[in-house]
């Protein structure tokens, strides 16, 4: 994939309501916006990479692009899950996510429990692979510290209330 690594950010909105209910798992949802941005090369699947919530400290993390199949999903989606634990939601401000490589498709599984296994694998494979020095270095990009720590901090002449940086810094 010629477009990793990839980044880009947006307003944390309102998913579906089951990563943090239903698996145990929350997960930060980006708006269409942002989804529709992807570059054509960044296909459907689980990939791992760097994220950071307004101005704070950048994690480890995992996203699922795509529809989910175990759930059906008739709207494509970028589900992250930052692997760190946070005090409370943070719906409405601004995450910044650098997208460094890719997992493994998007698969549906026999059952809720098979699922929460392979995205724990999931995590469990992104936490060691972004030791490598050549992704640890993605950790400190400029990237993350020119970040925008709300939406209102966006540009003036965005559309809506997200901004997509593509490949930029």
């Amino acid at each position: 994939m010629k477009s990793l690594p990839y980044f880009c950010r947006g307003e944390v909105i309102r998913g579906f309501g089951r990563g943090s209910k239903e698996l145990g798992i929350p997960t930060a949802n980006f708006p269409d916006s942002v989804v529709d941005n992807l570059p054509a090369d960044i296909g459907t699947g689980i990939y791992y990479g760097w994220a950071c919530v307004g101005n704070g400290d950048v994690y480890k993390m995992v996203m699922s692009i795509g529809w989910n199949p175990y759930y059906k999903n008739t709207k494509k989606s970028m589900e992250t899950h930052v692997i760190h634990t946070f005090k409370e939601d943070f719906y409405g401000e601004i995450l910044s996510v650098v997208l460094v490589g890719y997992i493994r498709p998007e698969r549906s599984y026999n059952s809720l429990e098979a699922l929460i296994a392979a995205i724990n694998s999931d995590i469990e494979e992104a936490k060691v692979t972004l030791e490598l020095p050549e992704h640890l270095k993605l950790r400190d990009d400029n990237f993350f510290t020119s970040a925008p720590s709300s939406s209102s901090a966006l540009s003036s002449n965005t559309a809506s209330t997200s901004q997509t940086i593509i490949n930029g810094h």
